[in-house]
């Protein structure tokens, strides 16, 4: 009888273990990465690519464009409250981080932009945050977050750090393709719709001679207006370049005074949140170098 018990309370004991370990499996807490905005989400997708209990969740709607005079929403701060990791550009794109960091101050944050080899370059007085138009400094932004997550979440280090250096050649591979097709057009001399693209003009040698709205969504004030179409006028290459975020208005008005032609350049700052997202920023630069060329041959 004895002998039985002992059985039986083994048996229970089993039971017990594998239900209370199926259930810790179950209630183990995923660790939470959430990006500022889109062009932080496509890295991050990239890093962690298959790496289980890792996810990813991008804060502002996909949507949303550049950060400039963002505002945090109550949505934000409530995904935010679950995040073990905030991953940011930084440079100054978000004015929030402040107030982010003393909402949930046990969260770490990764700023993209704070790494060795990037120079930031200026606007008047304020840091140029457009960082990852450079490929070159996309590419040190996957190392710095990657940096980030290994210290953040060790366990999946190897994961974060193999995933990194394949999209890391991948980049390279888009930025030896850009500079064979960019670097020898016949014409450098571009206008830009706003201050997003002086770090893709300083790697491939163009020279942004106006910019349409100095704040995106701003309309240009009659004299700006005036100023810019005298510049264009002056081009030999008489192009455009608009975003596909913002109404292209002002840059109609200054083609029809000047004869320009109106092309659009996309600083990545938008698209889809789901795993089509990782090839985005590859995809979407190949366009603009295609679209460079065709305007400045």
């Amino acid at each position: 009888m004895k002998k039985l018990m002992s059985i039986l309370l083994a048996v229970l004991v089993c039971v017990f273990a594998v239900g209370c370990g199926g259930q810790t499996a179950k209630d183990k807490k995923e660790f939470t990465i959430v990006t500022s905005f889109y062009p932080m989400y496509i890295d991050v997708l990239n890093i962690t690519k298959g790496v289980e209990g890792v996810k990813v969740v991008n804060m502002t709607k996909p949507q949303t464009g550049c950060l400039h005079d963002y505002q945090l929403t109550t949505e934000d701060m409530k995904t935010l409250e679950k995040a073990d990791v905030f991953v940011v550009n930084g440079a100054g794109m978000e004015s929030f981080l402040e107030k982010a960091a003393k909402q949930n101050p046990k969260m770490k944050t990764i700023e993209a932009s704070n790494y060795k080899d990037i120079n930031l370059l200026k606007n008047g007085d304020e840091e140029n945050p457009h960082v990852w138009l450079s490929v070159t400094y996309s590419i040190a932004q996957v190392k710095a977050i990657t940096a980030g997550l290994c210290e953040a979440d060790p366990a999946h280090k190897d994961a974060y750090r193999k995933n990194a250096l394949d999209y890391c050649m991948k980049l390279e591979a888009l930025k030896e393709e850009m500079h064979a097709e960019l670097d020898n057009l016949p014409h450098k001399d571009i206008v830009t719709f706003h201050e997003a693209f002086p770090y893709l003009a300083k790697e491939f040698k163009l020279n942004i001679v106006s910019v349409i709205e100095r704040e995106p969504g701003t309309e240009p004030t009659p004299q700006e207006l005036e100023d810019t179409i005298k510049q264009v006028n002056g081009l030999t290459t008489k192009v455009l370049f608009t975003e596909p975020q913002y109404s292209p208005a002002a840059a109609e008005t200054i083609a029809r005074e000047t004869g320009a032609k109106i092309y659009q350049l996309d600083p990545v700052v938008t698209g889809e949140a789901n795993e089509s997202a990782m090839d985005a920023y590859i995809d979407t630069m190949k366009k603009n170098m295609a679209v460079l060329k065709e305007a400045l041959q």
